[in-house]
């Protein structure tokens, strides 16, 4: 039902990004009405390199309906093939922002968070949620699992949000799983370290980072060993990868 061609190489996931221009608020609305089942995922250039070096993990990746653009690196990418590269959405804040506008519609909403453990798991998804009801169950159990539990708890009359915050690639493989089982409205949301931001276990980057495009790298001076596979080494691949497709 959601086979979509396959992508034979990563730069094909640029053309796939849904370039949003001006309001943000239009999307959010579009997706809060949807009433069959979608994927929100987010590409940045961690993804991108995933995915341009694990054609399972592009697979997963191109199986998301709305793949956002996140970062500055998918900003030259769009750029180096010559696409518009929209605005600037991160999960960070762009998920905070479609549960704000969902609470207050008028729309039966029953919220999922999975990923992270405990106690960040429950302090987080509770703050993300914004004082509603939420169901968890932490990132670490067999995929298996979590269609089942939303199957369980959740009411044939609301429309579904799942936000899975595992991180790449763990939450884009997972996604279309729940996607497929899903009887009913469903928006799966592939949230990263949204969890982990919201209970205030990682720092968010301060404002004249996220301004100038360097929250990437307030993180990475914050977790060096952690993070320099994924900047240190993971940036000239990713220039690599999008010279090779040039």
């Amino acid at each position: 039902m959601y086979t979509k061609a396959p992508l034979k190489t990563a730069c094909g996931l640029i053309d796939q990004l849904h370039i949003v221009d001006s309001d943000v608020d239009d999307l959010i609305a579009e997706l809060i009405q949807t009433r069959q089942p979608k994927i929100v995922g987010f590409l940045n250039q961690h993804g991108y390199n995933l995915a341009a070096e694990d054609r399972e993990v592009l697979t997963h990746f191109s199986q998301i309906d709305y793949l956002l653009r996140d970062g500055v690196g998918i900003k030259w990418a769009c750029r180096w093939f010559k696409q518009d590269p929209g605005m600037n959405l991160n999960g960070t804040d762009f998920i905070p922002s479609l549960i704000k506008q969902a609470n207050g519609s008028d729309i039966a909403i029953d919220y999922f968070v999975f990923g992270t453990t405990s106690p960040w798991l429950e302090n987080g998804a509770q703050k993300l949620v914004q004082g509603r009801s939420v169901h968890t169950l932490n990132g670490f159990l067999d995929e298996t699992e979590y269609a089942g539990y939303i199957a369980r708890h959740a009411r044939p009359e609301a429309l579904v949000i799942v936000v899975l915050g595992m991180g790449m690639p763990k939450q884009e493989r997972l996604a279309p799983i729940l996607r497929q089982a899903a009887k009913g409205p469903l928006l799966v949301i592939c949230g990263g370290a949204i969890i982990d931001f919201q209970a205030n276990r990682f720092e968010r980057a301060p404002a004249l980072f996220r301004r100038f495009n360097l929250e990437w790298l307030y993180r990475f001076l914050k977790e060096p060993r952690r993070l320099f596979g994924r900047y240190v080494l993971g940036i000239p691949k990713f220039f690599y990868y999008l010279l090779a497709k040039r």
